[in-house]
């Protein structure tokens, strides 16, 4: 059997131990000779790294896991490079909460006008790792963990050559949270699952090709009746459908906006401090796992997405996962280029979007909106066009006015302008 490279980019993510953990757990299936993690920042590279080269000493792997600043000796002839960054890091992230809050938005990094700076920062250089990929590893796949991770793999296929996957933790965690509730084996079970990333609905639940969408259904509304599932039960009801956890931005907007008003802190903010806490952790030298505090940063399921992905294209598997890909118009309401998120047959060499019923008109317009919106980022992202870039703030159903797209459009240049480094200089 081949053996594989595994370039990450971000390797000095504080999630990076987890991805390691995940590839120790299934070292038997994946024959995996080097690991390379690639970051910007030396001291979290370092750190991270260190911990990273325990894990597999621990694990009795024989991998060798490399350390680099430079990105093209990372890539170079990787099987699988791991995309995981965040340009303008953290301090960018707590602009994109704090400057929607000022026009009465949600601010989040992925979602809204957050979203939309965060694409803008992030698609010009995701793009340039994509022509690394192209040149220093033709036959590579690009797995994409870079939010907004639709459309960052949207821009990568609509602008490169690369073959790029997006991946999430939404629809795996989804899936473990409804086998839970329904006391079953996560593996046997099958999600009716359509959308976007980060706007997504289930519309039916099959474990073991048993239709179980109804107890489903019930359950999600009892644990919303409780407060362990963050929507009104109401709302769970009449759609008929299980909503993702990021449409809580959308349908109860402003009970959440409230709620981040009371908070007096951004998650950002919070997500710095278990930043700082986890690194000083990494630092010992005797951990060889990953700590608990890691399960307080998000992206449950992270690793075992990304692990059952490259182990069924390596293996040739022909498994059913979720992943973010272009529409091939599976979805005939959405363009053929389309990027969404959908159950996929993988196999070695095809990712295939399973056909999809109708999209039911309870949500059709939101799913069409925030796709244009979405079309409209890319390209002023992509192409440094602000026309495009306005455009698309004010196709987003968060935005309510000419008027608030302009003055959002101000804050967001004023605040990202070092980053935005395709759009003309002095705009």
């Amino acid at each position: 059997m081949a053996e594989l490279k595994i370039c990450v980019i971000g390797g000095g993510s504080v999630y990076t131990p987890e991805l390691i953990s995940g590839f120790a757990k299934h070292k038997e299936e994946l024959p995996i000779r080097v690991i390379s993690l690639m970051d910007i920042n030396e001291e979290r590279l370092e750190i991270v790294g260190r911990l990273a080269q325990r894990m597999v000493k621990a694990a009795d792997m024989e991998v060798r896991v490399e350390l680099t600043t430079n990105r093209q000796e990372a890539i170079a002839d990787a099987d699988y490079v791991i995309t995981q960054i965040r340009v303008g890091g953290i301090a960018a992230r707590t602009l994109d909460e704090k400057i929607p809050l000022s026009f009465g938005i949600v601010g989040q990094e992925t979602v809204g006008p957050g979203g939309f700076a965060n694409a803008l920062r992030t698609i010009p250089v995701m793009l340039e790792i994509a022509e690394d990929a192209e040149r220093f590893a033709p036959n590579s796949v690009l797995i994409n963990f870079t939010n907004p991770s639709g459309m960052v793999t949207e821009a990568l296929l609509r602008y490169t050559k690369v073959k790029a996957i997006g991946l999430c933790n939404v629809p795996i965690t989804m899936k473990y949270m409804i086998a839970g509730w329904l006391n079953v084996d996560p593996g046997k079970v099958f999600l009716d699952y359509v959308g976007l990333n980060h706007l997504s609905w289930v519309r039916g639940v099959y474990v073991d090709y048993e239709d179980f969408s109804q107890r489903a259904l019930l359950a999600a509304i009892k644990h919303a009746e409780v407060g362990k599932f963050p929507f009104s039960p109401e709302l769970i009801k009449m759609l008929g459908m299980i909503p993702s956890y990021y449409l809580r931005y959308y349908y109860h907007h402003d009970e959440v906006l409230t709620e981040i008003q009371k908070t007096g802190k951004t998650r950002a903010e919070v997500v710095a401090e278990i930043d700082a806490e986890l690194l000083r952790l990494y630092s010992d030298p005797n951990l060889t796992e990953p700590p608990s505090l890691l399960s307080r940063r998000g992206g449950a399921h992270y690793s075992t997405a990304a692990v059952a992905l490259i182990s069924a294209m390596h293996n040739d598997k022909g498994e059913v996962q979720i992943l973010n890909v272009q529409n091939l118009l599976v979805i005939s309401e959405l363009p053929e280029g389309a990027v969404v998120e959908v159950p996929c047959v993988v196999k070695r060499s095809s990712v295939t979007p399973l056909p999809q019923k109708p999209l039911p008109p309870e949500i059709r317009g939101l799913i069409q909106a925030v796709k244009a919106y979405e079309e409209l980022t890319i390209k002023a992202a992509a192409e440094g066009d602000e026309k495009s870039a306005l455009q698309a703030l004010l196709a987003h159903p968060f935005v309510t006015s000419f008027s608030q797209a302009k003055a959002l459009w101000q804050a967001i240049k004023r605040a990202n302008q070092a980053h935005l480094t395709r759009f003309p200089v002095g705009m």
